[in-house]
């Protein structure tokens, strides 16, 4: 490994997040690159060897699944972090609660009166199509009208260094414990560069989270009973579930571990008896959530659970059907639905997007697959998308096939020059391009990450994060200035 020379460092003509031109950090990262700098080869190579070390021992790891196996790996993690000035991520916070705010609304409103549909807004044909809608739910109204308490938005910097949104996830978000495990990481690394006080910390997240589930319960007044319902050690997320758990102090179960009573509650099996539990924050997708409204043969969730819900008798987070809105087809109607509710610019722009559901939009994506990302409506994590540019031939035919034979369940967006942030690769530091997932917590009151889950495309060249797809991480840091 090398010493870390700035002057060499070329992000062949992206946006970077921490030099705006060789030998040159932007104002934020002066501090941090000047550190980095200042290692020689030796110092440097220790650095990423504690960060593994850590890893290692904080049991940081992550499940692929991959021909037919699952696979524990130690978490991906890069050294070098991700900065954004503090009064950049003013708006960009102002932004996501806005964004979550109207979403939530919109959720509401198609699960009672659904105006947004009768009037025209929202074409009644993408909700006739939505896999997500679920008819069970309508009708119940939420506490404080909140259906995606925890959301997960990811966003994108573009070549002009506008920061767009993605897309939003609000169905099960995952990766927030890595935010935290990265920060917990990074100071053990550095610790040197905290002492100065100009990071924003992100360590009130579980505290925030905690606070927010108790503002749900069934019972006010009372301590109340809350626990993550998790799919069990088999799911690739078990790691964030058990480590939210241990960091709220509250119980992590499993389906089996739930009962739902005469009375309609739910209780919890325990040594000494049955237990009510109040709130439900579950990691659990809505089909396998109750076999008796959902999927009959899920040995995952709770007989009797909707019902429970249904009756106000206990909270559930996020709420069943809150995934209506988690659909790439809906993301292109959100700066609409903004305005629609909230009388409202978006504060945050949302990336251009062409909807293969209407012909002119159809025929323009078939025209132009080489030069498009395309995408289905409810797939994650990367799966099931064609990135244009850097696809053969035959893929862009069969993606085309796809397309006229289910119209609705595809949208496209250009391919957009994502952001770079110098990463250590080998024995040299390159850019590799990034995306950021803050989190957005809805109750009583909302509330966002200061930052978020920055991840990275390890493979030079690609645009793909993912971690299910090779990608890795940084921890992310907003840096106050005016404090230094």
């Amino acid at each position: 490994m090398s010493k870390v020379n700035w002057d060499d460092y070329t992000s062949n003509g992206f946006y970077d997040e921490l030099i705006k031109a060789p030998g040159q950090p932007r104002p934020e990262a002066e501090l941090l690159c000047q550190y980095l700098a200042n290692l020689d080869a030796r110092e440097l190579s220790e650095h990423k060897t504690a960060a593994e070390v850590a890893i290692q021992l904080m049991g940081i790891t992550f499940t692929v699944y991959t021909e037919g196996n699952m696979i524990d790996r130690a978490w991906p993690f890069d050294i070098v972090p991700r900065i954004i000035p503090l009064t950049e991520w003013q708006k960009t916070d102002a932004g996501l609660k806005q964004r979550v705010q109207a979403l939530n609304m919109f959720i509401d409103d198609l699960y009672h009166d659904q105006k947004i549909v009768k009037d025209g807004i929202v074409p009644r044909e993408v909700l006739a199509q939505s896999v997500n809608f679920r008819p069970q739910c309508v009708g119940i109204s939420t506490p404080h009208n909140v259906w995606a308490h925890i959301c997960g938005s990811d966003l994108v910097r573009d070549n002009d260094g506008t920061l767009y949104v993605l897309e939003d996830n609000l169905r099960v978000p995952s990766g927030v414990s890595y935010m935290l495990e990265n920060r917990n990481v990074t100071k053990r690394v550095m610790p040197d560069l905290f002492a100065a006080g100009q990071i924003q910390p992100v360590d009130d997240y579980t505290a925030q989270l905690y606070d927010m589930l108790a503002s749900l319960s069934p019972r006010p007044g009372d301590d109340p009973c809350i626990v993550i319902l998790t799919p069990g050690i088999y799911n690739s997320a078990y790691y964030e579930h058990s480590y939210l758990a241990q960091q709220m102090g509250v119980q992590l179960v499993e389906g089996t571990d739930l009962v739902v009573g005469d009375d309609d509650c739910v209780y919890m099996r325990r040594i000494d008896g049955l237990a009510r539990v109040d709130v439900i924050y579950r990691r659990v997708d809505d089909m396998f959530i109750d076999p008796e409204v959902f999927n009959p043969d899920s040995m995952l969730g709770v007989h009797g659970l909707m019902r429970a819900w249904r009756k106000g008798n206990v909270a559930l987070a996020n709420a069943p059907g809150a995934g209506v809105a988690d659909d790439k087809v809906i993301y292109a109607f959100v700066p609409k639905i903004i305005e629609y509710y909230l009388g409202e610019q978006p504060l945050l722009p949302n990336v251009p997007s062409y909807l293969c559901m209407f012909e002119d939009d159809r025929k323009y994506v078939l025209d132009n697959l080489d030069k498009l990302v395309v995408k289905p409506a409810n797939e994650s994590g990367g799966y099931g998308m064609l990135i244009g540019p850097h696809a053969s031939k035959k893929e862009r035919e069969t993606f085309a096939e796809l397309i006229k034979a289910n119209p609705r369940n595809y949208m496209a967006q250009p391919t957009l020059s994502l952001s770079t942030s110098p990463t250590l690769c080998g024995n040299n530091v390159e850019p590799r391009h990034v995306d950021l997932r803050p989190f957005i917590l809805s109750g009583e009151s909302t509330w966002v990450t200061t930052g978020g889950l920055t991840r990275v495309a390890l493979t030079k060249g690609s645009l793909v994060v993912n971690s299910s797809q090779g990608g890795g991480s940084k921890d992310t840091w907003i840096v106050d200035l005016a404090g230094n």
